[in-house]
């Protein structure tokens, strides 16, 4: 088993105090998490926490450490419901799904402006809630991504020219083999949380690998086909029923 960590909603304004203290743990086991950063935060809910002015100074910073630094959407607002018709069958709102190819082109080449404009070199994307529709994916290899941080599976996959390392989970289950990547949401973290991220971190230090690790991977198989087909069916069953 190896997992790849990735924390979400990464902006000016989070939860700061969780994230400093992410922040040591990682550097005490010398961690490289994936960073979801929202280049144009203007989500009201984010917005209430503290923020920080030298936000994108702190960004490089991280960047030079060997972290990755992933674009999470643009802004953070969803403007549509997609009853469950996104590329992955998540339902929910979404900031992207059902936007025209334009629209959505023009979010993400704004997005990668900023982080341009801050010296960030960004090549990944996830966006907010895992919704996409086949217009995300044209957009983005309009804009020179090619690699996204979702999707079902064991192993990276390339599909559509698209290099995708899959995200099963909202918690921490991890099955005991193939690659499982972490979803962390700062911005709801308490310090039971915090407690768990560090209890995993000190069991599984030794199997936490880099997203360039992650990316090497990378399987097209006929076994590895076989078994994403399977989870993307059995998680999307899953979800049907629960709903």
């Amino acid at each position: 088993m190896k997992i790849l960590i990735r924390f979400d909603d990464i902006a000016e304004n989070m939860n700061w105090h969780f994230m400093e203290k992410s922040e040591q743990l990682f550097d005490k086991y010398n961690i490289k998490p994936v960073l979801g950063v929202i280049p144009n935060n203007q989500d009201k809910e984010l917005k209430t926490y503290p923020k920080k002015e030298n936000f994108w100074q702190i960004v490089k910073k991280w960047q030079l450490k060997g972290w990755e630094i992933s674009m999470h959407g643009y802004n953070h607002l969803y403007h549509s419901e997609t009853c469950k018709k996104d590329y992955f069958k998540y339902g929910g709102k979404s900031e992207f799904f059902g936007e025209t190819l334009m629209n959505q082109t023009n979010k993400i080449q704004k997005g990668l402006k900023i982080f341009k404009q801050n010296n960030i070199k960004v090549r990944s994307f996830f966006a907010p809630n895992h919704t996409y529709d086949a217009n995300t994916f044209i957009a983005l290899k309009n804009s020179g991504i090619y690699e996204v941080i979702d999707g079902y599976g064991l192993n990276p996959y390339l599909k559509n020219e698209i290099i995708f390392i899959p995200q099963l989970f909202y918690k921490n289950f991890f099955i005991p083999f193939g690659l499982q990547t972490t979803q962390i949401h700062l911005n709801i973290m308490n310090d039971k949380e915090f407690s768990k991220l560090q209890s995993l971190i000190e069991k599984n230090y030794q199997n936490i690998i880099t997203y360039d690790e992650a990316l090497n991977l990378l399987s097209n198989d006929l076994l590895n086909k076989l078994i994403n087909k399977a989870i993307y069916y059995l998680l999307t069953l899953k979800r049907k029923i629960s709903n």
